[in-house]
């Protein structure tokens, strides 16, 4: 059956797709000046390339050593991503289940973290990362990411723990389930919107983040794919015929992934919006 559109439907959705090309703009920027000469992108930004000079893309990923700022990038989004949703899932159900004061405070004090400026933080979090002796590794790099990101990642575990019913958990733990089993077994798969979720949003933050190793990394051969591209611009000269191609080869992965996983972003919070 077709569908009948009335003059109101009709100009909404006309101005959410116009909307939805003021979005999509800045990736037809992106893509068609990777792919010209220095003196095109200069003279006329806006237009379709004249000539499409794809060795632009060849020389960004010699000049950026793009295999080992991509090894690198893929092994920090990785390794924090995994490590921060699975503590901070288990947190979360513990603090839900074990409703102590001792867990109402430390979950207040989380929430409490997240208005917290990272600015007013940034050069106590550099001294401690120094102290430890952790500044140039990617260990020091996955502890901060660690820090920063629990707090939302509780948060929003914590409400979708609360829409998990008890009693599935009790009879598991009747069959002869232990704490641990329950949780993997049971309420982890349970979790898994919310988890998609938080996978997907710290993902982007880790996998784009440019300040953090910026701050800890500084050997060359420890640069994640935003610090090897930013190296493109000087005070006085700006190569965007490299930067622009090295620029698509970095955000490439990461909007395949959102792509694939975006339904659970709208789905996991939907569902974890709960009240309890």
């Amino acid at each position: 059956m077709l569908k009948r559109y009335t003059g109101r439907t009709l100009a909404a959705e006309i101005i959410m797709a116009l909307i939805g090309l003021l979005f999509l703009s800045p990736f037809y920027f992106l893509f068609v000046n990777s792919v010209k000469p220095f003196g095109e992108i200069m003279s006329d930004s806006a237009s379709w390339p004249k000539i499409f000079q794809w060795e632009n893309y060849s020389r960004a990923w010699e000049l950026t050593q793009f295999p080992q700022a991509f090894t690198n990038s893929l092994m920090i989004t990785v390794v924090s991503v995994a490590i921060l949703a699975l503590i901070s899932s288990m947190a979360a159900y513990r603090m839900v289940r074990s409703n102590t004061w001792f867990n109402r405070v430390l979950f207040m004090l989380l929430i409490a973290s997240m208005v917290i400026p990272f600015q007013t933080i940034m050069m106590p979090l550099l001294r401690v990362v120094n102290e430890l002796g952790l500044n140039n590794t990617r260990a020091g790099l996955i502890m901060t990411y660690l820090g920063l990101g629990a707090p939302m990642a509780v948060f929003l575990f914590h409400g979708f723990v609360k829409s998990i019913p008890l009693e599935i958990e009790e009879a598991a733990t009747v069959d002869g389930c232990t704490g641990i089993s329950v949780f993997f077994r049971i309420v982890l798969p349970m979790m898994r919107p919310m988890l998609m979720t938080i996978i997907v949003l710290n993902c982007l933050w880790v996998w784009n983040d440019y300040l953090l190793p910026s701050l800890i990394l500084q050997r060359p051969e420890m640069r994640t794919i935003p610090l090897a591209t930013f190296a493109f611009f000087g005070q006085y000269t700006k190569q965007w015929d490299i930067a622009l191609p090295a620029l698509v080869l970095g955000i490439a992965p990461i909007v395949v992934f959102f792509l694939f996983l975006q339904r659970y972003i709208v789905e996991g919070i939907a569902a974890g919006s709960v009240k309890g």
